[in-house]
């Protein structure tokens, strides 16, 4: 990359030369981060966090189709807050590469762009969500190595300590998140049985391109069921319950068993909303010492008696955890933020674990309650 093309991808926020870990230490640097894709819902958190992380130094935000534009041209809120502009070439200079494309599309990215494997990869798409991807291969360079990037599923909850030493990550979804974190604990206790699951969602959930069914004069006023029991993210959702519940199958099926699913498209923008019920025959008393149990030590999930809503979790990397219980069914409430906690703040969140920062830097949001 050529000086002056280095030289546009500079962030002007500063970060101090030593930065706090969670170890109580001092890394002498700032983690210099890349992400590819910038211009989407993802990327435009992601750049929102980034650029104001006390830990973090942004050395390029790359997309091709907006190569040269200062990137408050497209995420037109930070005006003012950084004079970074796109990147239409990538940078090797950097520790930390964040892929906000769609799927399918991260593993077409490393196989036609030789990153450097010092480089670690935090991938926002579902190419590696589950075991079977989870070991990729990478195609053979032309000096005969085939270098393969091993990926830990990046739920904190779930897998901190894997996360912590993990090369690269790839971060849940967002469904897949607010579902699991109602569940972990039943599954962490051997309580999982039959799991019926509604949802609904934002339309930034469909992304930034526009369909049919996002278009806010179809949003508006209007709820739909879409990908009734099919929904991509029950895979992932199945291999984390099994990891800690084994009689829970690892998989959808179809025959009754694990997580039935059906998400609904909402008329709001963003945040997520699920409700899951299953049949228990512990008490709400017990049932709620073992959730706060699970969670403590872990700082953006939360579980509370009072009734849960979107505007506790808009803006902020928490999801929200209420328990209601009538005979043998318990409801499951959880709340979070599709774009953050489901997404682009969880990302940082595992970004933070991976170089022993604290957890938290960078993501203290305040919520959009009013």
């Amino acid at each position: 990359m050529s000086k002056e093309a280095k030289d546009k991808t500079v962030s002007t926020s500063q970060v101090s030369t030593k930065v706090a870990s969670s170890s109580g230490g001092s890394r002498k640097e700032a983690v210099k981060v890349g992400i590819i894709g910038g211009a989407g819902y993802k990327g435009g958190e992601l750049i929102r966090l980034l650029i104001h992380h006390p830990g973090v130094s942004v050395s390029f935000i790359h997309s091709r189709s907006n190569a040269g534009k200062q990137v408050h041209t497209v995420h037109q809120d930070l005006l003012g807050d950084s004079d970074i502009k796109f990147s239409g070439e990538l940078n090797d200079d950097v520790d930390v590469l964040f892929l906000c494309l769609g799927h399918g599309e991260s593993k077409k990215f490393l196989e036609e762009n030789n990153i450097a494997e010092k480089i670690k990869v935090i991938d926002l798409a579902n190419d590696f969500r589950l075991n079977k991807d989870a070991s990729y291969q990478l195609p053979i360079t032309g000096n005969g190595k085939q270098a393969t990037r091993n990926f830990i599923y990046g739920l904190p909850e779930l897998n901190k300590d894997k996360i912590k030493t993990a090369e690269n990550v790839a971060n849940p979804g967002c469904f897949a998140t607010t579902i699991q974190l109602g569940l972990l604990p039943l599954a962490k206790a051997g309580l999982l049985k039959e799991v019926y699951t509604t949802g609904i969602t934002g339309s930034t959930g469909a992304g930034q391109s526009l369909t049919a069914t996002s278009h806010f004069s179809w949003r508006e006023n209007n709820i739909q069921a879409y990908k009734t029991l099919t929904h991509q993210h029950l895979g992932e959702i199945h291999e984390s319950l099994h990891q800690l519940q084994n009689s829970f199958p690892p998989s959808p099926n179809g025959d009754g068993l694990g997580v039935s699913f059906v998400p609904w498209r909402g008329d709001f923008t963003r945040g997520i909303f699920v409700s899951s019920q299953i049949r228990c025959d512990e008490s709400l008393v017990e049932l709620n010492k073992l959730y706060e149990d699970f969670y403590t030590g872990q700082p953006f999930t939360h579980v509370t008696k009072e009734p849960v809503f979107l505007k506790q979790v808009v803006n902020t990397n928490k999801c929200i955890i209420q328990l209601e219980k009538a005979g043998s069914v318990l409801a499951v409430h959880s709340v979070a933020d599709n774009l953050l906690k489901g997404a682009s703040g969880q990302a940082v969140q595992n970004m933070n674990l991976m170089f022993g920062l604290d957890e938290t830097a960078g993501l203290n949001l305040k919520a959009n309650y009013f």
